[in-house]
């Protein structure tokens, strides 16, 4: 739990949508002061509008935002402790830097010495002392940064919001601020929130990383919390490489997938229960006497990757593994790998199959994602409201979209092992999930058919 007198702004039960989208789903999160809390996520999840939220400059739905106890929902962002470093920079093209810097304590009021005091330690906290009296326009994207960040930080707010400040530098550029965005906030003290879809900047940069999809929070912890014990697929398959599989828990400790049994330090999942694990591809050891090891595979491809060298192994059993080791191993030979029991994560299941509301249209056909579905006689009549389950390898996609019964747009593909799980977003706004060995793009336009004996469906109560 948070210590309520460090927290400086509360987030509760906070939602946004625009027209149909929600947005924000009952958001709800604590940031302490002096943190360096990062919102990750992919485009689309929702990191950009709960920032702007916090700033004043989009309102909610419902919910409420309070900094230091006090309700800020309400507050214009200029009467908010805050400032925001925006993307784009949103610099003066007609002002010079140092007045650049100067304006938001110009507006303000603030007696003309203070604000060269002021301005002149801005200048130097962010390495730009010499450039007080240039255009901005002859500054490079990482100068035009800085005087952004100089203009936020000289006001004093108690909390800077940074969204993607970083996204439109080089390479080279980006991983230079990164450290110096590092130093700022253990020199200023005060409390950063900052938005990117770069998972490494988030693991580089934060204190806390709070990761979102969809509109909702995935997960809350430290970066090496993040990395090391995601709560879900998403969370590991979007922070780093990852190998996710199916799995199956024996029992505590014990623990079934890619056709061997692992020991684990994991328990209380139960006996023979279904779950997915984790295991980073740095953590699978890899080695040319296959004799001594748990398993073998045969390796498919290896790159160098400037540290080390990435390979792709298939199994003894027919899985794909990726693997990054300090040393080559040869196209085609045979080697042998073993997984040390603290390296495999295990992680409770999201779902293990499709489940749908549904009604009968008559004593042979369902209506489900907004469709009517032939499904066999099943003892129920017309009108009656029923559960539908599928098994995710049940559901069919199909190039021809015309050829479904329904419409989707694949919307995010998770490589297991031995076959891909997709989520496809139908046009009615569901989740259908699928397993196949199909390859197919994020967002490709698909239909979706199931066979009538594929519909299991249970009457609702």
């Amino acid at each position: 739990m948070t210590n309520q007198n460090n927290c400086i702004i509360k987030i509760e039960h906070l939602s946004k949508a625009f027209g149909d989208k929600v947005v924000l789903d009952d958001i709800n999160l604590d940031i302490r002061r002096g943190e360096f809390v990062t919102l990750l996520g992919p485009s689309g999840c929702g990191k950009t509008t709960l920032l702007r939220m916090i700033a004043g400059f989009l309102k909610a739905d419902s919910g409420v935002i309070a900094m230091e106890g006090t309700d800020i929902s309400d507050t214009p962002p200029h009467r908010r402790p805050l400032n925001t470093v925006f993307q784009r920079y949103a610099l003066f093209p007609h002002l010079n830097v140092y007045d650049n810097i100067a304006f938001g304590l110009k507006l303000n009021k603030v007696p003309s010495a203070e604000i060269d005091s002021r301005v002149r330690k801005a200048l130097k906290m962010v390495s730009m002392t010499d450039y007080e009296d240039r255009d901005v326009n002859s500054l490079s994207g990482g100068q035009q940064q800085r005087v952004a960040i100089a203009r936020a930080i000289v006001n004093r707010p108690k909390v800077l919001l940074l969204d993607e400040p970083l996204a439109a530098l080089d390479l080279k550029m980006r991983k230079d601020m990164q450290m110096e965005l590092k130093q700022m906030h253990q020199e200023l003290g005060i409390t950063f929130i900052y938005v990117t879809h770069d998972q490494e900047e988030a693991l580089t940069l934060s204190d806390t990383v709070v990761v979102m999809s969809d509109g909702k929070i995935q997960q809350i912890g430290t970066p090496i919390d993040i990395y090391n014990e995601p709560v879900n697929s998403f969370v590991a398959d979007f922070i780093g490489e990852s190998n996710i599989l199916n799995a199956t828990m024996i029992r505590d400790r014990e623990v079934e997938f890619i056709g061997h049994t692992f020991e684990c330090v994991d328990e209380g999942f139960g006996i023979n229960a279904p779950v997915d694990v984790v295991v980073r591809p740095e953590d699978i050891y890899i080695i040319a006497n296959a004799e001594n090891a748990k398993f073998t595979g045969e390796v498919k491809s290896c790159i160098f990757k400037g540290v080390h060298y990435e390979m792709f192994v298939e199994t003894d059993k027919g899985y794909e593994l990726m693997l990054q080791d300090y040393n080559a191993f040869e196209v085609g030979s045979t080697v042998g790998m073993f997984i040390k029991p603290s390296d495999i994560h295990v992680m409770q299941k999201e779902r293990t199959c499709n489940t749908f509301e549904g009604k009968m249209t008559s004593p042979t056909t369902v209506q489900i994602l907004g469709a009517e579905f032939e499904c066999g006689e099943c003892g129920l009549q017309a009108g009656e409201e029923v559960y539908v389950s599928v098994n995710f390898d049940r559901v069919e996609l199909l190039d021809n979209k015309e050829d479904g019964t329904v419409m989707g747009e694949v919307e995010f593909i998770l490589y297991k092992g031995n076959r891909y799980h997709l989520t496809v977003l139908t046009d009615e706004g569901e989740k259908v999930y699928v397993d196949t060995n199909d390859i197919w793009d994020k967002g490709d336009i698909v239909g979706i058919s199931v066979a009538a004996a594929d519909l299991h469906i249970t009457k609702r109560v």
